[in-house]
């Protein structure tokens, strides 16, 4: 057995913010990851040449946790257009706050005269107090919140289901208000982001000078007086603290703590064209009826993402689980044909990626079930988006509280 001052299980977000902040203040730590490469669902994959992201796919630069623990220069970010086009069948209407999409906006039917006041005023009252504070109070759901502001029926249905639904991952509008709240200002605060080299650069970067072990699965923790058993298939490693930063079912099995598992799922497909069959560098968002949420081509924001010559759509679909790829593929070439025509058919299919717990379901009063970062075991904390938000800026955030905790108990650096 080798001792390791700290052992975090699990390089996703929250186990390498923690890690990483544990190894600025001088502990040594050691992360074990049971996938071959770090980031959970902040990773890219490469496939024909082109640059898939699994899972979060946006970075909001206005999120706290990522100004604090991420070099935002060195991600060599590219900035999407604060702005999108709503799409009914061939129909298209574009809303946003850039210089180029003012005229559009003013003219865009979707929106009436009063819903654009109501914006106007939205936004105003949401930058009046701190983010933080935008959690605190009685919720409700967004639909309810949206239409007690008094927002018609056609602007909730048109622009704020399929754009918020991309984030929420519910197109009905189902989850917390004050979530809809605080997302609305980190839009307001910041930009929406890509890395130029995928979103998996996130995590890259976290894990720079980390002692990460892949392919490596925790079977068991073990609290004793001198601090924690971690064993693996392979050998056992005494730790005086861990730190547990893995999915829900894992988290519940080596700590038998409850966190939020009640999941929300999504499906992501990746089509490539050897011709441009659209130039909008601005998020398409779905005002009708079927699987296709959102879209983005995105290789007229990031080029690097496809190999030269090509072009690179992104289409986010919700409600396929009971789809097989197949059966899915065929419904979202019939839904995309409504805005191409007869040009959606020179479309391939690259990849389709299925995330069945993307999220977990933040309805009114989800923070009332969410974990603690202390568990019952002596010395084993939990850095995970159960303990905050189901987000970027949940996952590191809770990274920052378990570190935290640790450096509170007065661990010592190596050598003191």
């Amino acid at each position: 057995m080798r001792g390791v001052r700290v052992v975090v299980v699990g390089a996703g977000l929250a186990g390498l913010t923690a890690a990483r902040l544990l190894r600025r203040a001088g502990v040594e730590v050691r992360v074990l990851e049971a996938r071959a490469q770090v980031g959970g669902r902040v990773r890219s994959l490469t496939h024909d040449g082109f640059t898939l992201d699994a899972g979060f796919q946006v970075l909001f630069t206005a999120y706290p946790a990522v100004r604090r623990n991420l070099d935002l220069t060195r991600l060599d970010l590219v900035t999407l257009p604060p702005a999108a086009v709503i799409c009914r069948g061939n129909l298209r209407e574009t809303v946003g706050r850039d210089p180029g999409s003012l005229l559009a906006t003013v003219q865009a039917k979707s929106f009436s005269w009063p819903d654009r006041a109501r914006v106007l005023r939205l936004a105003a009252s949401l930058k009046s107090v701190s983010p933080a504070h935008l959690l605190l109070g009685d919720d409700e759901p967004t639909r309810d919140f949206l239409r007690r502001y008094g927002f018609s029926e056609q602007v909730i249905a048109r622009f704020f289901a399929p754009f918020f639904g991309g984030i929420f991952l519910k197109r009905e509008l189902s989850t917390s208000a004050l979530l809809f709240r605080y997302y609305f200002r980190m839009l307001l605060d910041g930009a929406i982001a890509l890395p130029r080299g995928g979103i998996g650069r996130l995590t890259q970067q976290l894990s720079e000078d980390l002692n990460v072990t892949l392919r490596t699965r925790v079977d068991r923790l073990t609290p004793h007086a001198g601090g924690v058993m971690v064993e693996t298939g392979v050998e056992k490693l005494e730790a005086t603290y861990v730190v547990v930063a893995t999915d829900p079912p894992e988290i519940e099995r080596l700590t038998g703590v409850a966190v939020p598992s009640a999941g929300v799922g999504s499906s992501y497909l990746y089509y490539a064209a050897e011709v441009q069959l659209d130039a909008e560098p601005r998020l398409l968002l779905n005002a009708g009826q079927g699987y296709v949420n959102n879209a983005l081509w995105l290789s007229n924001v990031n080029p690097y993402l496809a190999p030269p010559g090509q072009h690179l759509l992104a289409v986010t679909a919700l409600g396929a689980e009971g789809l097989d790829d197949e059966v899915l593929d065929r419904r979202v070439r019939l839904e995309l044909a409504a805005w191409y025509g007869e040009a959606a058919g020179q479309l391939r299919l690259l990849r389709v990626i299925r995330l069945p717990f993307a999220q977990f379901a933040q309805p009114p009063g989800f923070s009332k079930a969410l974990a603690d970062n202390e568990t019952p075991l002596r010395n084993v904390y939990l850095a995970s988006e159960a303990t905050s938000m189901s987000s970027v800026q949940g996952a590191m955030e809770s990274g920052e509280r378990a570190a935290a905790l640790i450096l509170g108990r007065g661990v010592r650096a190596r050598g003191a």
